[in-house]
């Protein structure tokens, strides 16, 4: 008999049972649903730009600081080692004060930090900066998704899922193209990208402002009134509710931790180093390194909107495994031709596994969380993830540095990205495998029924009352009774007398 959690991968009818078809769903969203969707999508895209600015500028930036490329990547190391404290500290705001000011202020201050970064003059200071940075950055994701999932009906989740994750990839495009056609033309080269990516982020903030709070915390705010809690007791409720729930779900804190590392690890290492292991290891220029970036990154926005949507119905760990074993098959592809062509090809292939598994990261960890904690939880496993897989580019520069092989018409040694890429990649991908079969999965929750964490019982996971049910309820117990029952009852009285 097979293990229970080889059985579980695919959920059972009733829990993957679509209430509508996804058309008539997609068709009766509000435009203030559209909206908040829309405007976490743009936040999160923009964290990418932000974000792989870095990556993509090594090259220019090693010429500007005079620094190797293992000293060079130690910006992005610290940036994603600090957006674990970001994570912590605007996922709380969020689910304390609500969706919208805390996601404002956040990318109002990546805006900032971004425009910084294109002043610096010393690597000290840009590693500074990017060290603050990183505290902004990382609470970008949580608020980001929670705002996107939870205003839309539990049908359309699962494609949400998947387009909303591909705003990282299409962030990474966006950059790319800056990269390629921008920095060459300006005086101010890599900075330029650093300044458009602030242009964009302040953008992203404006746009979340013109919307109104989340309809959850709306609901939260109005019981709130009814009840007369005061601002001192409502954080009182918070802090007892984040109490109760690490006391109940501890084991799964860790367990979403692990999840994310893997899930990191698998971004990163096959993408942060991507266009230096194209220059270096196989003699591309900087131009056809970042076209092959590009070529390998557009598969990236159509596959994850295909795994979250097929996710809604096969189950969100079985899409995982799925997207994993292609990452597996592709491997050699990605990291044994020398030609652009298949090089290009092999990039294709394996971005489509990678951002498809992670297409469906989002709406997983979102029904996995406790229901009272959906911006903090599933932020904070997801840069703590960050923090622990961080040192990814890092890894590969050094291993590289180590293992040496040769360009193709050339006797010089170069740094071997290729084999240490491909055993990275090799290992994370049977990690994330393991960890996805043996994980939990909740697919289909109602979270937005259950409260949140500034109400008593949110930390314990505790369902709203259905309105709609107690007035039917009232309405039942004031209604006439049937004359049936009304004879019945006044033959009774009769006897009763008699």
């Amino acid at each position: 008999m097979a293990p229970r959690f080889l059985t579980s991968l695919v959920p059972r009818r009733e829990q993957r049972a679509e209430g509508r078809p996804l058309l008539q769903v997609l068709r009766s969203l509000t435009w203030v649903q559209w909206g908040h969707f829309w405007s976490g999508w743009l936040a999160w895209t923009c964290d990418a730009v932000d974000f792989f600015s870095v990556s993509l500028s090594v090259s220019n930036l090693q010429n500007q600081f005079d620094k190797g490329t293992n000293t060079i990547t130690t910006a992005i190391t610290l940036t994603l080692l600090f957006r674990s404290a970001g994570a912590v500290i605007f996922g709380i705001l969020s689910d304390r004060y609500g969706r919208k000011w805390p996601l404002v202020a956040n990318l109002l201050m990546v805006s900032v930090l971004e425009l910084g970064a294109g002043f610096v003059q010393t690597f000290k200071q840009f590693l500074a900066v990017r060290s603050l940075f990183g505290i902004a950055m990382g609470g970008i994701w949580g608020l980001a998704a929670s705002t996107a999932l939870e205003n839309l009906p539990v049908e359309a989740r699962g494609l949400a899922s998947g387009v909303l994750q591909q705003g990282y990839a299409v962030g990474y495009l966006i950059a790319a193209v800056i990269n390629l056609f921008l920095v060459p033309e300006v005086s101010a080269s890599w900075r330029s990208l650093f300044w458009t990516a602030a242009g964009m982020s302040l953008f992203a903030g404006v746009i979340r402002m013109m919307l109104p709070e989340s309809e959850v915390f709306l609901r939260a705010k109005a019981a709130r009134v009814h009840t007369g809690h005061s601002t001192k007791s409502k954080t009182r409720i918070f802090l007892h509710e984040t109490k109760e729930m690490l006391k109940k779900h501890w084991i799964l804190c860790i367990y979403a931790v692990l999840l994310m590392t893997g899930f990191n690890f698998l971004s990163h290492g096959s993408q942060d180093l991507y266009p230096t292991y194209l220059e270096k290891s196989k003699g591309f220029s900087t131009h056809d390194a970042t076209v092959a970036t590009i070529i390998g990154n557009c598969v990236s926005p159509t596959s994850s909107a295909i795994a979250g949507w097929i996710s809604q119905y096969i189950g969100r760990r079985l899409t995982i495994v799925i997207c994993v074993c292609l990452i597996g098959v592709f491997i050699p592809l990605w990291i044994v031709p020398s030609g652009f062509g298949a090089l290009s090809a092999g990039a294709f292939c394996i971005q489509f596994g990678v951002q498809g598994a992670w297409g469906v990261i989002p709406i997983q960890l979102a029904e996995m969380s406790p229901p009272g904690f959906r911006a903090t939880f599933p932020g904070v496993a997801y840069q703590v993830g960050n923090m622990v897989s961080s040192a990814s580019a890092q890894i590969e520069a050094t291993g590289g540095n180590h293992l040496k092989t040769t360009i193709p018409g050339s006797s010089t040694p170069v740094p071997d990205y290729a084999t240490v890429q491909g055993i990275l990649i090799g290992v994370v991908s049977a990690f994330v495998l393991v960890v996805t079969i043996i994980g939990p999965e909740n697919h289909g929750s109602h979270f937005e029924k259950h409260k949140t964490a500034i109400e008593e019982g949110g930390g314990s996971d505790e369902v709203i009352e259905d309105e709609a049910d107690d007035e039917a309820k009232d309405k039942a117990r004031n209604s006439p009774r049937p004359d049936s029952i009304r004879v019945e009852d006044e033959k009774r009285s009769s006897s009763d007398a008699a």
